[in-house]
């Protein structure tokens, strides 16, 4: 295949022109993203490029779902996941504004009943901490609680927050969460009345014009023109079931489309002013908050195939990322849920911006196609950005094929669990999670999580006292190990557990778990 950079040279649209030396081109973009969507094994895209305040481009491409010719189109509806989380500190700092809220607010003024497990981080978190990860939780944190979808309401799962031990102290370290954007989400409710859903999609959707765009994740199943999900299930791409839980929509419910989010970058670039016109949606002052790095995130240098994307600072602002790309600041985002992957970026100085909504879980896709775009923006030496994905991507498999065989070859062969296999049964607890239980089916242990209906799994032993759980639900891709450590009496003291795979989301958070029996009387 051509590089695309060869298009993108040949064809050149006035609408698009930049003062740069490289030129913006609709048929360039359109050979970009069709050899993006081939070598990664991406049924759709929905995209969007502004530039300035005008749309340059709001485009579908590929398919809607595997099987079905119906193409994406620019009001495809695609899951932009924690992409959310930067309408949620739009929608606090529209708040703010109007004098019901402050940045440094503390956030058991507004709930009183927050808590987490340290008192004094209790006592002092702000609502700016409840947006840029430094809260002392650990990566990914609660997610448990939500992911997969459980039975615990939103309030449940802020109020059982107060469990989960903190990694590290009060605003010393990222660690990425989701689940203080629920609290998050919690306080606009308390001040404004109003849920986050009605919030947001009255005060931010309505006034941006984001009129097809909708604030639920449960309405990615609903029908319509609406993306399938797709994921890679023991290496077959397949249609997989999209998540369907409004519990964390503060974090990541939105649905949207290359239409609506070329509407929302527009407005973010201008400081919030709505249509270039007088009316704003917050002021510049609140676009400053919002873009500020608050929160410094540690990096290395990059692979050999991306350096021009090495970074030279990196931090957490409000809802966004804000580093640097070829030397210029840049805010950007990517999002995940089953299934769909999104990524915005903006170039403030440039009022210049990129989104990439896709229908299955590749960020190498929407990484290329995002770099390919700032490229063009930044007038930058051209870069293969998809043959370079596609380099690293086939030394990760390899690497991650290596690493399963060293485990199988470390395995401990021809040992027996400790007890027999019934004595493992019973009732376990977790403070923060709550009930797990394992019973004996068919003479085999199965374990169950009482709160989320699809994480059942079958008990294999994998050596000694450590079992694997193998999830029934195949899609989940997380089956993680369990080990029983007994007390002295020989009775099972705990049992603790962690994902077998290191390419196991991070929102499982087996390692988080300290599960005690429950002793009957």
């Amino acid at each position: 295949m051509k590089r695309f950079s060869a298009v993108l040279l040949c064809f050149i649209i006035a609408s698009g022109a930049f003062a740069q030396g490289r030129q913006f081109s609709e048929a360039g973009i359109d050979s970009l993203v069709e050899r993006v969507l081939r070598e990664f094994q991406v049924p759709g895209v929905s995209l969007a490029v502004v530039k300035d305040g005008r749309t340059l481009l709001a485009k579908g491409y590929g398919v809607k779902k595997l099987g079905d010719p119906a193409p994406v189109d620019n009001r495809t509806l695609f899951g932009i996941a924690s992409n959310t989380k930067a309408f949620t500190a739009t929608a606090l700092g529209i708040l703010i504004e109007e004098g019901k809220l402050a940045w440094d607010g503390r956030v058991i003024d507004y709930l009183p009943w927050f808590q987490l497990s340290d008192p004094y981080v209790t006592r002092e978190m702000t609502i700016r901490d409840l947006l840029v990860h430094r809260s002392g939780l650990g990566l990914g944190a609660g997610d448990l609680l939500w992911w997969p979808p459980s039975t615990y309401e939103r309030k449940e799962i802020a109020r059982r927050l107060r469990y989960i031990p903190l990694s590290t102290s009060f605003r010393s370290a990222y660690a990425y969460d989701n689940v203080l954007y629920v609290v998050a989400g919690e306080i606009i409710e308390a001040v404004s009345g109003k849920s986050w859903e009605d919030f947001v999609t009255e005060r931010i959707l309505v006034p941006v014009g984001m009129t097809t765009s909708n604030v639920r994740q449960t309405l990615a199943e609903q029908p319509g023109n609406v993306a399938a999900t797709h994921a890679l299930v023991d290496g077959t791409l397949r249609v997989i079931k999209p998540m369907a839980s409004d519990n964390t929509n503060p974090a990541g419910g939105i649905n949207s489309n290359a239409g609506d989010m070329a509407k929302w970058m527009i407005v973010q670039l201008d400081s919030g002013r709505l249509d270039g016109g007088e009316k704003r949606l917050f002021s510049r002052a609140t676009a400053r908050e919002l873009w500020k790095v608050v929160t410094p995130i540690p990096f290395g240098d990059v692979p050999p195939e991306l350096a021009p994307a090495q970074a030279n600072f990196n931090g957490y602002a409000l809802g966004f990322n804000a580093r640097d790309y070829r030397g210029v600041k840049i805010l950007t985002h990517t999002g995940g849920l089953p299934g769909y992957l999104s990524r915005v970026a903006m170039i403030p100085s440039l009022k210049a911006g990129v989104s990439i909504l896709t229908n299955q879980e590749s960020g190498a896709a929407f990484n290329a196609i995002v770099n390919s775009v700032l490229d063009i923006f930044l007038d930058a030496p051209v870069w293969d950005w998809t043959g370079a994905y596609a380099t690293l991507i086939h030394r990760q498999d390899s690497i991650m094929k290596a690493g399963e065989g060293e485990r199988a070859a470390a395995r401990a062969k021809g040992t027996k669990p400790s007890l027999p296999v019934e004595r493992y049964a019973g009732t376990y607890n977790d403070p923060w999670y709550g009930e797990v239980t394992i019973a004996i089916e068919k003479s085999k242990p199965v374990i169950r999580f009482e709160a989320t209906p699809s994480l059942v799994g079958d008990l294999e032993h994998w050596q000694y006292d450590t079992f694997i759980a193998r999830w029934r639900d195949r899609e989940l891709r997380a089956d993680a190990y369990v080990t029983f450590s007994l007390a002295a009496d020989g009775s099972i003291d705990r049992a603790t557990m962690k994902a077998v795979s290191p390419a196991t989301d991070f929102s499982f958070d087996f390692q988080d778990l300290f599960l005690k029996p429950v002793r009957t009387k």
